[in-house]
């Protein structure tokens, strides 16, 4: 059996996927057009040219650009149609997905909106094989002030949220700047993740777990820095959702020979396979799993193992 067959085979959550970055340049553009927006580029040929980057900030500068043809609801609730049939053409049965509110409400757009836009894509795409649970990620380069005015626009869908997170620019803004919200999101019943350790430190790891008091980090690449963490990570059976793609395009490695997934796993961490932006990065979920594969040589019992993982991370 091919890598390519195998990995379409295993039955597949997936925990880190930001719906924002799934708009591919050519719903990018029918939604500008739809919308009458002018986009920065002539071409859908011209959009994909521009998808390269040194680094996370980036990568983020041409994302926020991109979420801004998402207008009214029925723009949200095609994009969010889109990826799902990609995850389900992937053989993916759960999905624990990222929204950014504050990307949306801080140019106008109702937290409203959103949510009917993404709702209504869920009723449309779930089944009994196919779950789909948002989780609202705080975008970090923001205050915290303003992290808890989304957690509270977010209120009258506390039954339906999943739980919150933590994205966007990470040098410069440790997880310890959230303290509080992220507190009173733990009191409210939110499930707690954060981006932490892709390109900051380990101390952002330590931080995740231990000030924000997190049960799943969001890359963690960096935690192979520390001993004590990695021990941890095994010990406390803490998940890590990792995306080779996105770190092999941000440079977080420069091949994914490179990458730190097998390390993870040798180490006995609890590491997933993910596609995080999978629009600006080159790959939904499989094409993850293939490349890497390929990339550590991973064995069938590995990647079994890997899907698995995915099972045993999710929330619900």
């Amino acid at each position: 059996m091919s890598v390519e067959s195998l990995v379409q085979s295993l039955q597949k959550a997936e925990l880190h996927i930001h719906i924002e970055g799934s708009i591919e340049p050519e719903l990018m553009f029918k939604l500008a057009g739809r919308n009458r927006l002018e986009l920065p580029y002539e071409s859908v040929t011209d959009l994909h040219e521009a998808y390269q980057f040194n680094n996370l900030q980036e990568f983020l500068d041409l994302y926020y650009d991109g979420i801004s043809v998402l207008r009214e609801e029925e723009d949200f609730y095609d994009m969010t149609c889109e990826y799902l049939d990609r995850a389900k053409a992937d053989n993916v049965n759960h999905v624990e997905l990222f929204f950014d509110p504050q990307a949306h409400t801080e140019r106008g757009i109702s937290m409203d909106t959103v949510m009917r836009g993404l709702f209504r894509a869920f009723r449309k795409k779930e089944d009994q094989h196919f779950k789909v649970r948002p989780i609202m990620c705080f975008l970090r380069h923001l205050s915290e002030s303003e992290a808890f005015e989304a957690l509270e626009l977010a209120d009258p869908y506390r039954d339906v949220i999943l739980g919150v997170g933590l994205d966007s620019s990470e040098v410069g803004h440790p997880p310890s700047k959230f303290r509080n919200v992220f507190e009173e999101a733990r009191r409210q019943g939110y499930r707690l993740v954060a981006h932490a350790g892709e390109e900051g430190p380990p101390e952002y790891i330590w931080e995740a777990l231990d000030v924000l008091g997190v049960e799943r980090l969001d890359h963690g690449n960096r935690a192979l820095e520390d001993s004590t963490l990695m021990n941890r990570l095994e010990r406390e059976r803490i998940p890590l959702t990792m995306c080779p793609l996105s770190n092999l395009k941000l440079c977080v490695v420069d091949t994914l020979k490179e990458h730190p997934l097998r390390r993870m796993l040798d180490a006995g961490v609890v590491a997933t396979i993910n596609s995080d932006d999978p629009a600006y990065f080159g790959g939904y979920i499989n094409r993850n799993y293939v490349a890497v594969a390929k990339a550590l040589k991973l064995s069938e019992a590995e990647l079994n193992g890997l899907a698995e993982n995915s099972q045993i991370a999710r929330f619900n």
